[in-house]
């Protein structure tokens, strides 16, 4: 999925997004996530645990805004159109303008759920036939990816096989430096740079699908 050159720059510009999206959400939740489940979901053992219910409501809500947003981008995908990531990525552009509106208009909560939803969306731009797809708004899988490849390399292998997935996860950490020098400047209303980034590389995309078509 990373072989080509143009699904490696879209994967990378994407990743800088959601770190960026991240970011933001991160130092506005206070140590939640809006992209990053599995650390709202340690959050949420964290919570039952010591029974800090509100706590654990708050990251249960996150984790099913997520999951809905991924079912929302998927079922774009699934329409199997020419055009498929161009309309996930204008949904995503959509939702992440509309926090932006939504925090100026003095909704933070409702902010803070389009851009959950908008970071879930954002993970089916690469779904496959089967369902799954390349994560872009975690790296975990990432990270383990390079360190197989790099032992793979070791091995007799692609010498630079495990260098784009550095570069997603590069990319991603390289955003949420950007989303938090923003947050601490103008809050919430980082999030009209985000919308705007979406919607270029929504047009990018279209412009490269039309002339390959």
């Amino acid at each position: 999925m990373l072989e080509s050159r143009r699904n490696l720059a879209l994967a990378c510009a994407l990743s800088a997004l959601a770190g960026y999206v991240d970011g933001v959400g991160f130092l506005h939740l206070g140590g939640l996530f809006v992209s990053f489940m599995s650390g709202n979901s340690t959050r949420l053992g964290v919570s039952l645990a010591a029974g800090h219910w509100s706590d654990a409501a708050e990251a249960i809500g996150l984790i099913a805004l997520f999951v809905i947003g991924a079912a929302l981008g998927s079922l774009i995908m699934l329409t199997r159109s020419a055009l498929c990531q161009c309309w996930v990525l204008l949904a995503e552009a959509a939702l992440l303008a509309a926090a932006a509106l939504c925090y100026e208009r003095g909704m933070p909560s409702v902010a803070i759920a389009a851009i959950v939803l908008a970071m879930g969306l954002e993970n089916s731009v690469f779904q496959s036939e089967g369902g799954a797809g390349l994560g872009l708004t975690y790296m975990t899988g990432a990270l383990v990816k390079v360190g197989q490849l790099a032992a793979a390399a070791l091995t007799g292998g692609r010498r630079w096989g495990w260098l784009p997935n550095l570069m997603l996860w590069a990319a991603l950490v390289i955003g949420a430096i950007c989303g938090a020098l923003v947050y601490s400047r103008i809050n919430l209303a980082a999030i009209w740079f985000a919308a705007g980034w979406a919607v270029i590389l929504s047009l990018v995309v279209f412009a490269i699908t039309a002339r390959r078509d």
